[in-house]
């Protein structure tokens, strides 16, 4: 689908409804995450919120979302110890999901597109995966920062 025209305009308010959902529930399992650290069901409730939201703005061609949200999900899938989050790792996971929350505030409405600097994505990227050691550092790096190869 592409962003502009009536389909996509039409097609908007429910995916940014979709999308508010996601992220709160992704929230949800991080807050939960900074109560019990060991909680295998948040773990895989923010990874299938996080996958689920890549998929619906790949829909509506929301790349810089839909890679975003995807690359978050990589690294906590990619995780040595996923259950292990320390404060840290939850933290920079809070601040992605905040910028994630504020881009969709940024898409306009009439056009779909969303002008952003995607350096802070990128910033955020690495300090995810700094903060969350990986089984496969190299790959995970490569499918996680934006324009890496």
């Amino acid at each position: 689908m592409m962003n502009d025209g009536k389909e996509w305009q039409d097609a908007l308010p429910e995916f940014l409804l979709e999308a508010e959902m996601l992220l709160a529930k992704s929230e949800e399992c991080l807050s939960h995450l900074h109560l019990i650290r060991n909680d295998n069901d948040a773990i895989d409730c923010m990874k299938n919120s996080l996958t689920r939201l890549a998929e619906k703005a790949d829909a509506m061609a929301l790349e810089v979302i839909g890679n975003f949200s995807r690359h978050i999900q990589v690294l906590i899938s990619n995780a040595q110890n996923p259950v292990q989050l320390h404060d840290a790792a939850l933290s920079a996971l809070h601040d992605c999901l905040t910028l994630l929350a504020w881009q969709l505030e940024l898409i306009d409405i009439k056009t779909g597109k969303l002008s952003l600097d995607e350096a802070e994505q990128t910033t955020l990227i690495e300090t995810v995966a700094r903060q969350i050691p990986q089984k496969d550092i190299g790959s995970a790096y490569r499918q996680s920062v934006p324009h890496a190869s």
